[in-house]
């Protein structure tokens, strides 16, 4: 099942590439590429695995893929039932930063720009006060027609994202793990069976059963290429999942969440979330309340 590489529709004659996505759902396959993928999601929800990193993403969200890096935005179960009407919009900006490097930026005065693409390839999320500006941007080079002009505002868009301090990053984990082809499609296969079935009772010899390994030899070879155990990582994926209905707030109850999210019992949620998150669900639940709190006056 090899869904690891992807190859990014580009024009022959473009460097920097923009795309309008109008679908069901994401594309719901962890891949990689060798372009670096600015993404702003217009309109969707879900959680957004970036190396073996987990984050939740909604609505007005911008992120910043590296080249090469495994990725996905998976869109909620909801978004895959038959007679759906839910759709995700998003617009892309691809580009090879190897190629943008050595040509576009490659004058000593556009130097910092090259720093920043470098620092950029642990991938990015634009923080929310810098949206609306980034997003304007990236409209417009989407609309513009004129390959000067979009050159041009390829490079302030560049120079905007660069000079934002306070940004997330979204994987901390240095170089590439996976070393072959081979192991990438063997670990693209696990994530996506995870992330297909986290909601469910999932059990180790499950999963290793996926990689056609022993439970043993699995724990080892996971262990080995995402710094990770299977529990950490399966608990991580459902905390996420668990964080995205919270922002939400529309639930019933702490209790709905965690089944919901495929824990079994609330005494088991409450303890995995505190270990993630730092802190219980209902503080952080007071939390989101807080940061939304502002909002909430200035719309008076």
């Amino acid at each position: 099942m090899k869904v690891l590489q992807f190859t990014v529709p580009v024009s022959h004659d473009k460097t920097i590439v923009t795309r309008m996505d109008i679908l069901p759902h994401f594309y719901p396959y962890l891949h990689r590429h060798k372009e670096m993928q600015l993404t702003w999601v217009q309109h969707g929800e879900g959680t957004l695995m970036v190396d073996h990193n987990i984050h939740s993403f909604t609505h007005n969200d911008i992120f910043i893929i590296g080249g090469g890096q495994p990725h996905l935005f998976k869109s909620p179960a909801a978004y895959f039932e038959e007679g759906s009407e839910r759709i995700i919009c998003s617009l892309d900006v691809f580009f090879d930063p190897e190629v943008i490097c050595n040509t576009l930026l490659g004058i000593p005065e556009l130097k910092h720009l090259r720093s920043f693409i470098d620092q950029a390839q642990y991938g990015i999320q634009v923080p929310g006060s810098h949206v609306p500006e980034v997003s304007r941007m990236m409209d417009a080079l989407y609309k513009t027609q004129d390959v000067t002009k979009s050159t041009i505002l390829f490079i302030q868009l560049l120079q905007k994202l660069s000079s934002i301090s306070d940004h997330t990053i979204l994987s901390k984990q240095g170089p590439r793990m996976v070393k072959t082809e081979t192991d990438g499609i063997r670990i693209s296969h696990i994530y996506n069976y995870i992330l297909h079935n986290y909601d469910k009772p999932i059990t180790l010899e499950d999963v290793a059963a996926q990689a056609y390994m022993t439970p043993q030899a699995f724990c080892r070879f996971f262990k080995k290429h995402t710094r990770h155990t299977f529990v950490q990582f399966l608990n991580e994926i459902r905390i996420g999942e668990a964080r995205k209905q919270f922002s939400s707030g529309s639930f019933e109850s702490i209790s709905s969440i965690a089944y919901s999210s495929g824990f079994n019992s609330i005494t088991n949620f409450n303890r995995v979330f505190k270990t993630v998150m730092g802190q219980a669900p209902s503080e952080y639940i007071e939390s989101l309340r807080e940061l939304q709190q502002p909002s909430l006056v200035a719309g008076k």
